[in-house]
């Protein structure tokens, strides 16, 4: 438990200034990096023709993101194609499948890294580098940037101007993922994680067999993968092997990496909108009552210590995604630690808790708090084996994918939250009989319609798949095992290629023309779907004026909007996903604890 406490504790605290530097990026203020990285930035304007300080609105924002990715996506299909080639393929890797290399690109591009290939054996250094590690830094930026964008447009101080798509891109690659990466990177070297352009080298064990050691650029691909919330590996087996992740050590920098910059995103939001609010107060005093001012100024003059730091609103909503996250690190901790009653049965000491699938390294607890962050993070990557979790503590990593909206990568739990927020306030206004308000603009019919068809999106996607799966043929085919725990491996597969998160059972034999299609169909639609509709909304908000907070107002910057957050998001995923739950893990852990 102590390790746990320290490990959030010590998030929490480096999270502040890694989020205060990425709110001034995102609101255009200086830097201490500023004379170094303006000329970097402008060299790359200047090569490319980016106008930095030419706006967009939210629909161009739009078509320059998907203008953007697709032509990246035609590039590296085409690399994976013809990655046969004698271009840095020391072990003579051949080209990927049609269907397979459809997925991977899909995957890689949506940020969601999910791999129905093994690493080592089926990708050339070539393409490790030029197709899986870039697109690690673009498409981790890519949804940076889409956050910021949808920040600014929520913050409201312009009616049209979301942001340059280009020139979020590039400072976000250049000014936030680049620098972490490399220090992040020099850390892993220093602890052991391989960094060269070797061939595999086969070694003779102690057993006295063979065994090939894999070797080529980990390192600048296990840092990324970490910092961008990419997932996905090196290797087969993920950060669960030593040479991705060899010492405790490693396991805390890879772990505090992809924890940072999706923490940093909720405190950008609050610092953000507590500048518009400050407008706001200031601009309103001639057209407010006596009474409003009073409360408006207590709000923005007397902010609690937490609000310095997160800022208002971004403390409500860290603190209501900290809630969940606590929650589920809690039953996956302790479910893990009960151990495995149909092996105490046998005889076999469980005091230790279920260490199958584990590193002794890490532990019952390490690979628990792992486990919780890489799917409340969106991240994907893994230290243990999630098929050999136990049927509670597997249900925690596909309940957060669920949910989405647990920090999650690259600004997407921001985006998710506020959904819910908006959602929230639409509920509760009319329960108390006020227009509902978000962030001083009213809610309206549009924007509960693009609220819920976003929200709706990412169920359907994940349910319609699973469905799919297990009532044809070339589903069927891909689950190996028979049922309460088949039915969690097809969940969890559309779970985490719906919430591009990457991660997996791993149980499917999932490298087949129907798995690839429909889990590359549900990477697209969950990636982009969800982001046009949000940048739709964050647009149809910044046209609407301010209207000014009263006695009656629902506040959202307080602790108990946080707990009603919470309860919106549970109610949500009970009345939505609670049937496959109970017929998948929960099943499995009635029958398993009989």
């Amino acid at each position: 438990m102590l390790q746990l406490v320290l490990t959030v504790i010590i998030f929490m605290i480096i999270v502040i200034p890694i989020g205060n530097y990425l709110y001034h990026i995102a609101s255009g203020q200086r830097t201490f990096a500023d004379p170094v990285f303006d000329r970097v930035d402008g060299g790359i304007f200047k090569v490319c023709g980016i106008h930095p300080d030419k706006g967009m609105n939210w629909k161009q924002y739009a078509l320059a993101l998907l203008l953007t990715n697709a032509v990246m996506v035609f590039v590296g299909y085409l690399v994976l194609r013809i990655q046969f080639l004698p271009i840095f393929n020391p072990n003579g890797i051949g080209a990927m499948e049609e269907t397979l290399s459809f997925n991977t690109i899909i995957s890689f591009m949506t940020n969601t890294n999910l791999q129905h290939y093994s690493g080592e054996s089926g990708l050339s250094y070539l393409s490790q580098m030029l197709v899986i590690t870039y697109m690690m830094f673009v498409s981790a930026a890519t949804g940076y940037a889409a956050c910021i964008a949808f920040v600014r447009g929520l913050a409201g101080k312009s009616k049209d101007n979301v942001g340059n798509f280009y020139a979020d891109l590039v400072k976000v690659t250049t000014r936030v993922l680049i620098p972490l990466s490399i220090i992040g990177g020099m850390l892993l070297i220093w602890q052991g994680v391989p960094q060269n352009f070797d061939p595999n080298v086969t070694v003779t064990t102690i057993e006295g067999t063979q065994q090939d050691i894999a070797m080529g650029p980990v390192a600048a691909l296990e840092i990324i993968k970490h910092i961008g919330t990419n997932g996905g590996g090196f290797l087969g087996a993920n950060s669960s092997t030593p040479i991705e992740n060899p010492t405790i050590i490693s396991d805390l920098v890879e772990l505090y990496s992809m924890m940072i910059l999706p923490g940093a995103c909720v405190i950008m939001f609050g610092k953000m909108v507590k500048d518009r609010r400050r407008k706001t107060a200031s601009s309103s005093e001639h057209s407010a009552t006596t009474q409003d001012l009073v409360k408006t100024s207590e709000l923005v003059s007397k902010p609690s210590f937490t609000a310095k730091l997160y800022g208002s609103e971004g403390r409500t909503t860290f603190f209501a995604m900290g809630i969940i996250f606590l929650i589920g690190l809690s039953v996956c901790y302790w479910s893990e630690s009960q151990g495995n009653p149909a092996l105490a049965k046998l005889g076999l000491d469980q005091s230790m808790g279920s260490m199958e699938g584990k590193e002794v390294r890490f532990g019952i607890a390490q690979s628990a708090m792992f486990t919780t962050t890489t799917t409340s993070f969106t991240t994907g990557t893994v230290n243990n084996m999630h098929d050999t979790l136990t049927p509670l503590g597997g249900m925690i990593p596909l309940l957060h994918m669920m949910l989405n909206v647990v920090f999650g990568g690259k600004g997407v739990g921001l985006m998710n939250m506020i959904m819910y927020a908006i959602l929230g306030v639409f509920i509760f206004g009319l329960m108390i009989g006020r227009t509902p308000e978000y962030l001083g603009k009213k809610i309206e019919g549009r924007e509960m319609k693009l609220t819920a068809l976003c929200i709706i999106i990412h169920p359907f996607l994940i349910l319609f798949f699973s469905a799919l799966a297990v009532s044809t043929s070339g589903g069927l085919e891909g689950i190996t095992n028979p049922g309460f725990h088949g039915l969690s491996q097809v969940l969890y597969e559309y779970a985490s290629s719906a919430a591009n998160n990457g991660s997996g059972f791993e149980g499917l034999a999932d490298n087949s023309y129907f798995w690839n299609i429909t889990a590359g169909l549900a990477m697209f639609f969950g990636r982009y779907l969800s982001i046009v509709i949000q940048l739709a909304i964050a647009g149809s908000l910044m046209r609407k004026r301010f209207v000014n907070e009263t006695v009656g107002t629902l506040r959202t910057d307080t602790l108990s909007f946080a707990v009603i957050l919470v309860f919106v998001v549970y109610i949500f995923a009970a009345l939505t996903f609670f049937p496959a739950l109970a017929l998948g893990p929960i099943a499995e852990h009635l029958t398993l604890w009989a």
